[in-house]
Protein backbone atom coordinates (compact mmCIF):
# COMPACT_ATOMS: atom_id res chain seq x y z
CA UNK A 1 0.00 0.00 0.00
CA UNK A 2 1.39 3.38 -1.05
CA UNK A 3 0.96 6.95 0.08
CA UNK A 4 1.45 10.18 -1.84
CA UNK A 5 1.77 13.69 -0.41
CA UNK A 6 0.52 16.36 -2.78
CA UNK A 7 0.58 20.13 -2.85
CA UNK A 8 -2.08 21.57 -5.15
CA UNK A 9 -1.64 25.15 -6.35
CA UNK A 10 -5.08 26.67 -6.81
CA UNK A 11 -5.56 29.99 -8.62
CA UNK A 12 -7.55 32.57 -6.62
CA UNK A 13 -10.76 32.09 -8.61
CA UNK A 14 -10.68 28.33 -7.93
CA UNK A 15 -10.19 28.53 -4.16
CA UNK A 16 -12.96 28.19 -1.64
CA UNK A 17 -13.81 31.73 -0.42
CA UNK A 18 -12.70 30.89 3.12
CA UNK A 19 -9.37 29.57 1.83
CA UNK A 20 -8.99 32.86 -0.04
CA UNK A 21 -9.78 34.68 3.23
CA UNK A 22 -6.82 32.94 4.89
CA UNK A 23 -4.61 33.94 1.94
CA UNK A 24 -5.72 37.58 2.03
CA UNK A 25 -5.64 38.28 5.78
CA UNK A 26 -2.72 38.65 8.16
CA UNK A 27 -2.86 36.54 11.29
CA UNK A 28 -4.17 33.41 9.56
CA UNK A 29 -1.72 30.62 8.83
CA UNK A 30 -3.92 27.80 7.57
CA UNK A 31 -7.19 25.96 8.00
CA UNK A 32 -7.04 22.20 8.44
CA UNK A 33 -9.85 19.89 7.36
CA UNK A 34 -10.05 17.27 10.11
CA UNK A 35 -13.20 15.36 9.10
CA UNK A 36 -15.78 15.60 6.37
CA UNK A 37 -18.65 13.77 4.75
CA UNK A 38 -20.89 14.27 1.76
CA UNK A 39 -24.60 14.07 2.60
CA UNK A 40 -25.76 14.41 -1.02
CA UNK A 41 -24.31 15.30 -4.41
CA UNK A 42 -23.67 18.92 -3.48
CA UNK A 43 -23.64 19.36 0.31
CA UNK A 44 -20.45 18.78 2.28
CA UNK A 45 -20.28 18.72 6.11
CA UNK A 46 -16.82 19.43 7.55
CA UNK A 47 -14.86 20.05 10.73
CA UNK A 48 -11.89 22.42 10.47
CA UNK A 49 -9.17 23.59 12.81
CA UNK A 50 -8.32 27.19 11.88
CA UNK A 51 -4.92 28.50 12.96
CA UNK A 52 -5.52 32.22 13.03
CA UNK A 53 -7.24 35.20 14.63
CA UNK A 54 -9.20 37.38 15.14
CA UNK A 55 -12.42 35.39 14.74
CA UNK A 56 -14.78 38.32 14.05
CA UNK A 57 -13.71 39.05 10.44
CA UNK A 58 -13.60 35.32 9.68
CA UNK A 59 -17.18 34.99 10.95
CA UNK A 60 -18.25 37.97 8.84
CA UNK A 61 -16.73 36.33 5.75
CA UNK A 62 -18.59 33.08 6.52
CA UNK A 63 -21.86 35.01 6.76
CA UNK A 64 -21.20 36.60 3.37
CA UNK A 65 -20.30 33.34 1.59
CA UNK A 66 -23.24 32.12 -0.49
CA UNK A 67 -22.24 28.45 -0.45
CA UNK A 68 -22.25 28.23 3.37
CA UNK A 69 -25.50 26.69 4.62
CA UNK A 70 -24.71 26.39 8.34
CA UNK A 71 -21.73 26.84 10.66
CA UNK A 72 -20.66 26.85 14.31
CA UNK A 73 -17.39 28.01 15.92
CA UNK A 74 -15.65 26.79 19.08
CA UNK A 75 -12.73 28.93 20.29
CA UNK A 76 -9.39 27.71 21.65
CA UNK A 77 -7.15 29.52 24.17
CA UNK A 78 -4.24 29.89 21.72
CA UNK A 79 -5.62 32.24 19.03
CA UNK A 80 -7.22 29.43 17.03
CA UNK A 81 -10.65 27.85 16.71
CA UNK A 82 -12.62 24.89 15.44
CA UNK A 83 -15.19 25.35 12.70
CA UNK A 84 -18.16 23.10 11.89
CA UNK A 85 -19.54 24.04 8.48
CA UNK A 86 -21.96 22.75 5.89
CA UNK A 87 -21.52 24.19 2.44
CA UNK A 88 -22.12 23.46 -1.20
CA UNK A 89 -19.30 22.31 -3.45
CA UNK A 90 -17.76 24.64 -5.95
CA UNK A 91 -17.04 23.20 -9.39
CA UNK A 92 -13.33 22.95 -8.54
CA UNK A 93 -13.97 21.42 -5.12
CA UNK A 94 -16.23 18.82 -6.65
CA UNK A 95 -13.58 18.04 -9.27
CA UNK A 96 -10.86 17.50 -6.64
CA UNK A 97 -13.08 15.18 -4.59
CA UNK A 98 -14.04 13.25 -7.73
CA UNK A 99 -10.38 12.88 -8.71
CA UNK A 100 -9.54 11.28 -5.36
CA UNK A 101 -12.59 9.09 -4.93
CA UNK A 102 -12.74 7.92 -8.54
CA UNK A 103 -9.16 6.71 -8.31
CA UNK A 104 -9.94 4.65 -5.22
CA UNK A 105 -7.61 6.49 -2.84
CA UNK A 106 -8.27 7.40 0.79
CA UNK A 107 -7.47 10.84 2.18
CA UNK A 108 -5.51 11.02 5.45
CA UNK A 109 -6.46 13.89 7.76
CA UNK A 110 -5.74 16.71 7.99
CA UNK A 111 -5.98 18.44 4.61
CA UNK A 112 -4.22 21.81 4.88
CA UNK A 113 -5.46 24.97 3.15
CA UNK A 114 -2.45 27.22 3.58
CA UNK A 115 -1.93 30.97 3.47
CA UNK A 116 0.29 30.60 0.38
CA UNK A 117 -2.77 29.44 -1.61
CA UNK A 118 -1.83 25.77 -1.72
CA UNK A 119 -3.88 22.77 -0.65
CA UNK A 120 -1.77 20.00 0.89
CA UNK A 121 -3.06 16.47 1.32
CA UNK A 122 -1.94 12.89 1.79
CA UNK A 123 -3.59 10.01 -0.07
CA UNK A 124 -3.27 6.28 0.58
CA UNK A 125 -4.06 3.30 -1.63
CA UNK A 126 -2.66 0.74 -4.08
CA UNK A 127 0.26 2.03 -6.13
CA UNK A 128 -1.58 1.96 -9.44
CA UNK A 129 -4.25 4.38 -8.23
CA UNK A 130 -1.87 7.25 -7.55
CA UNK A 131 -1.28 8.16 -11.19
CA UNK A 132 -5.00 7.91 -11.94
CA UNK A 133 -5.68 10.47 -9.23
CA UNK A 134 -3.04 12.85 -10.60
CA UNK A 135 -4.45 12.52 -14.11
CA UNK A 136 -7.96 13.30 -12.85
CA UNK A 137 -7.07 16.58 -11.08
CA UNK A 138 -9.01 19.40 -12.82
CA UNK A 139 -7.21 21.54 -15.40
CA UNK A 140 -5.70 24.76 -14.13
CA UNK A 141 -4.53 23.30 -10.81
CA UNK A 142 -0.80 22.79 -10.33
CA UNK A 143 0.17 19.44 -8.84
CA UNK A 144 3.41 19.05 -6.90
CA UNK A 145 4.15 15.51 -5.72
CA UNK A 146 6.01 16.09 -2.46
CA UNK A 147 6.59 12.50 -1.42
CA UNK A 148 5.66 8.95 -2.45
CA UNK A 149 6.41 5.79 -0.52
CA UNK A 150 5.21 2.72 1.30
CA UNK A 151 2.54 3.63 3.82
CA UNK A 152 3.41 3.26 7.50
CA UNK A 153 1.00 4.71 10.02
CA UNK A 154 3.71 6.07 12.32
CA UNK A 155 4.70 8.56 9.61
CA UNK A 156 1.51 10.46 10.32
CA UNK A 157 0.73 9.70 13.96
CA UNK A 158 4.03 11.06 15.27
CA UNK A 159 3.01 14.64 14.45
CA UNK A 160 -0.75 14.28 14.88
CA UNK A 161 -0.92 16.81 17.73
CA UNK A 162 0.77 19.52 15.62
CA UNK A 163 -0.19 21.49 12.56
CA UNK A 164 2.03 21.04 9.51
CA UNK A 165 3.80 24.34 10.11
CA UNK A 166 4.40 23.60 13.79
CA UNK A 167 5.87 20.22 12.88
CA UNK A 168 8.13 21.91 10.31
CA UNK A 169 9.28 24.37 12.98
CA UNK A 170 10.09 21.62 15.48
CA UNK A 171 11.90 19.61 12.80
CA UNK A 172 13.96 22.68 11.85
CA UNK A 173 14.72 23.33 15.53
CA UNK A 174 15.98 19.78 16.01
CA UNK A 175 18.09 20.00 12.83
CA UNK A 176 19.79 23.25 13.86
CA UNK A 177 20.51 22.16 17.43
CA UNK A 178 17.92 24.36 19.12
CA UNK A 179 17.13 21.58 21.61
CA UNK A 180 20.73 20.49 22.13
CA UNK A 181 22.47 20.86 25.50
CA UNK A 182 24.18 23.26 25.34
CA UNK A 183 21.90 24.92 22.78
CA UNK A 184 23.59 25.44 19.41
CA UNK A 185 20.74 26.76 17.29
CA UNK A 186 18.50 29.80 17.73
CA UNK A 187 15.04 30.94 16.71
CA UNK A 188 16.77 32.94 13.98
CA UNK A 189 18.11 29.66 12.56
CA UNK A 190 14.61 28.16 12.68
CA UNK A 191 13.22 31.29 11.03
CA UNK A 192 15.76 31.03 8.21
CA UNK A 193 14.77 27.41 7.57
CA UNK A 194 11.07 28.31 7.53
CA UNK A 195 11.55 31.58 5.60
CA UNK A 196 9.72 33.60 8.24
CA UNK A 197 10.56 36.13 10.97
CA UNK A 198 12.24 35.03 14.23
CA UNK A 199 9.14 36.13 16.12
CA UNK A 200 6.91 33.91 13.97
CA UNK A 201 9.33 30.99 14.37
CA UNK A 202 9.30 31.42 18.14
CA UNK A 203 5.51 31.46 18.14
CA UNK A 204 5.35 28.22 16.12
CA UNK A 205 7.72 26.55 18.58
CA UNK A 206 5.79 27.85 21.60
CA UNK A 207 2.49 26.52 20.27
CA UNK A 208 4.05 23.18 19.31
CA UNK A 209 5.64 22.76 22.73
CA UNK A 210 2.38 23.68 24.48
CA UNK A 211 0.48 21.08 22.48
CA UNK A 212 2.99 18.30 23.01
CA UNK A 213 3.32 18.98 26.73
CA UNK A 214 -0.44 19.28 27.12
CA UNK A 215 -0.99 15.95 25.40
CA UNK A 216 1.70 14.35 27.57
CA UNK A 217 0.02 15.53 30.77
CA UNK A 218 -3.46 14.57 29.57
CA UNK A 219 -2.17 11.13 28.65
CA UNK A 220 -0.81 10.56 32.14
CA UNK A 221 2.84 10.66 31.16
CA UNK A 222 4.97 11.12 34.25
CA UNK A 223 8.27 10.11 35.78
CA UNK A 224 9.26 6.45 35.57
Amino acid sequence: MKYVRLSLSLPPDARNPMHQFVVDHEGYEASYLLRGNISDDDLHTMLFYVDGHPIAPYREALEATENVVEYAISTCPDDSFYLYVRDRFSETGRGIVDAVTAAGLVGVSPVAFRADGTMQLTLVGPGGTVQRALDAVPDGIGVDVREVGEYASHRFESGAALTDRQFEAVAAAVDCGYYDEPREGSTADVAEALDCSPGTAAEHLRKAEARVMGRLVEGGGGPV
